[in-house]
């Protein structure tokens, strides 16, 4: 039910309030030295708590590997992880445990499963994403060393970093607390942040994506073309809304000889308006997309709602909330182009003897 990948397969469990949340890899290849530290770093950039900007929920994110990796190096057998919960606050939800509140999924889930775990939102919280990041970071490390993913947020509401992304210095994105690179942008941004998190509101905005060094050839043809499993991927983050691909939707205004990538004589091309991918497959060009967030659902002012049996009601979020998931998305997206690439390595692998 809750799988992610193809050939390279995490499946997961964990709810946000509950003991802890883990995950299952399976058709990992053996005998990669794994760089430990390099996957908790990526869980220390996702963390709630690191700034003034986000939840101040406070968990060390520790990530406990229980099976697949011996001697430093992975098996081949099933690598199984947890990382424990360890500052659940569950009575911040008890108003909420009748109630719906506008914009999640209390009522969706309730409706499929006749049940649903209302601490934190369980298994429809963002906190899931916590093994992604831990599965994306291990299997990252199967990538070509030269392969490159950086994201950054290149929008809150309706403040751009108007840079494009050849322009931008991407060993500054985790310099300031909203992850944009740019820092005249990065300082309008974090002030905004601040400006809605004193209202007890939230805001949205986008996270742009960059994949460097990608060989020419990741990809399949038809139902496995790179930009869909990095849509799906991109998609299944909460609070996304929308992703697109090199012109994206600007594209669509153009004609096709705007459009079309110009060959050079090495197979590069003139333009990248192709987003470094064509008919489904890398091009050997930069790969960047962008991922649109809304503003999460929570906010901390009352909104009329109503409950399980229809009658209306007032609800208010309370506790620890992140008035902008972009700082903390960041690495989320770079972690899961990370398993969709290294997924389509090895699919591409089988296709050659």
């Amino acid at each position: 039910m809750f799988n992610l990948g193809n050939f390279l397969n995490l499946s997961t469990f964990g709810e946000s309030h509950g003991i802890a949340y883990g995950g299952i890899i399976n058709n990992f290849p053996a005998g990669l030295e794994v760089d430990l530290d390099e996957i908790q770093h990526q869980l220390d950039r996702r963390k709630p708590g690191q700034s003034a900007i986000v939840t101040q929920r406070k968990e060390s994110d520790t990530v406990n590997f229980l099976s697949g990796i011996f001697d430093g190096k992975t098996t081949g057998t099933p690598i199984g992880f947890t990382i424990e919960n360890e500052n659940q606050k569950s009575k911040d939800y008890d108003h909420i445990s009748q109630a719906y509140r506008p914009s999640h999924a209390d009522f969706t889930y309730d409706q499929k499963f006749g049940i649903r775990d209302f601490r934190g939102g369980g298994k429809s919280s963002a906190r899931e994403t916590v093994n992604w990041v831990v599965a994306g970071s291990l299997a990252k490390q199967l990538l070509p060393e030269n392969v490159e993913i950086n994201a950054y947020v290149s929008s809150v509401g309706e403040i751009f970093c108007e840079k494009p992304y050849q322009d931008l210095d991407f060993s500054k994105t985790d310099s300031n607390d909203v992850r944009c690179p740019d820092a005249e942008t990065a300082e309008k941004m974090i002030a905004r942040i601040k400006e809605i998190k004193k209202e007890g509101n939230t805001i949205g905005g986008t996270i742009t994506c960059v994949i460097k060094n990608l060989p020419v050839g990741i990809g399949e043809p038809v139902f496995g073309k790179l930009q869909a499993e990095l849509a799906k991927a991109m998609m299944n983050i909460n609070a996304a809304k929308g992703f697109e691909y090199g012109s994206g939707f600007c594209g669509a205004k153009m004609t096709g000889k705007e459009h079309n990538d110009l060959f050079n004589s090495d197979f590069s091309t003139k333009t990248n308006l192709s987003g470094g991918i064509q008919g489904g497959i890398s091009n050997g060009m930069d790969v960047y997309f962008r991922v649109a967030f809304k503003p999460i659902a929570t906010i901390l002012q009352p909104q009329e709602s109503v409950d399980k049996d229809g009658n209306s009601v007032t609800v208010q979020g309370k506790g620890r909330h992140d008035p902008c998931v972009l700082p903390r998305a960041v690495p989320i997206v770079e972690n899961l182009a990370a398993f969709v690439l290294a997924d389509l390595f090895l699919i591409n692998r089988l296709r050659r003897i």
